[in-house]
């Protein structure tokens, strides 16, 4: 089999995770072949993975329906694509497979990323309807998680102002969470693009959204953080996105607020803080130039 069918195969098999995958691929890339079942073995020694279990999966019909079911309800982008996006793959873990929805020209644009609170205040909802209006006039695309709060008004403010915005998804292309974002995730998929690394039928688990974390963090080149609890998964993904080398912004609040004290952390230890759209462009512009 091709190589891309190879690697969503692996990516649908059982009890394979992202280390697996990347082990496997590394190994592709350095070969510039599919590994050998003595090869495989050694690969997935000590992931507590079980050979003979992965090999069934593998060989499966049921995996083959299940490569067919996704292939039908979406798009499926490979590491080995040219559409991948540089920027993403160069990040540490990079996802091997991502299923979406829509637009993937927008992944070759500067990309803006913005997280928060889920239960943010009315301050959230002011700064965003400050911010986000002039960001769009730039073309600059905003990336975020789909989650209620900050990243469910992003995503709203962003298509009111008809421009273009990325969705990462914990769940699989057919789930909805929160399910009220049903209307918003359906135009998200029409108009703009939505992402994720999960196959039909998964679940919003727990441990999906750090993970998905690490794919808005890899997709964008500044990441903004609008309300943030000490210790909230939005500080997980700045910390993410720094140790990837983005820009960190972070919009100060109170002192007295509980939603302020992640950001204005991050302000103390280093982020630039943003009281207007000129401090994103500003910020934005100067990563592209050094990426250039």
């Amino acid at each position: 089999m091709d190589d891309r069918s190879f690697l969503l195969r692996i990516h649908l098999c059982s009890g394979i995770g992202v280390k697996c995958e990347n082990k496997i691929y590394s190994f592709m890339q350095k070969n510039k072949r599919q590994p050998q079942l003595i090869e495989l073995a050694e690969l997935l020694s000590g992931l507590k993975i079980d050979l003979q279990q992965f090999l069934t999966d593998f060989h499966s019909q049921a995996t083959t329906q299940k490569m067919i079911i996704n292939q039908h309800h979406g798009g499926i982008l490979t590491i080995l694509d040219p559409e991948y996006p540089a920027q993403l793959k160069e990040t540490f873990e990079p996802p091997n497979i991502l299923f979406y929805q829509g637009r993937l020209e927008l992944l070759k644009r500067p990309i803006l990323a913005i997280v928060g609170a889920r239960n943010m205040t009315k301050y959230a909802t002011v700064v965003l309807k400050k911010l986000i209006p002039d960001i769009c006039t730039h073309q600059i695309t905003v990336v975020s998680g789909a989650a209620r709060g900050v990243d469910s008004l992003a995503h709203r403010l962003v298509l009111n102002a008809n421009s273009d915005t990325i969705a990462v998804l914990g769940t699989g292309l057919d789930q909805v969470y929160p399910r009220k974002n049903y209307e918003l995730q359906t135009l998200m998929a029409r108009r703009g693009l939505v992402l994720t690394e999960y196959e039909l039928g998964q679940k919003p688990l727990p441990y999906h959204f750090p993970l998905r974390n690490r794919i808005i963090a890899g997709l964008c080149q500044s990441l903004l953080v609008v309300e943030a609890k000490h210790h909230s998964g939005s500080l997980i993904t700045a910390n993410i996105a720094l140790q990837e080398n983005r820009n960190i912004l972070a919009v100060p609040g109170p002192i007295n607020s509980n939603l302020s004290v992640g950001t204005n952390e991050l302000i103390q230890a280093g982020a630039k803080p943003v009281l207007n759209s000129t401090d994103i462009l500003e910020d934005f512009l100067n990563s592209l130039t050094n990426q250039t």
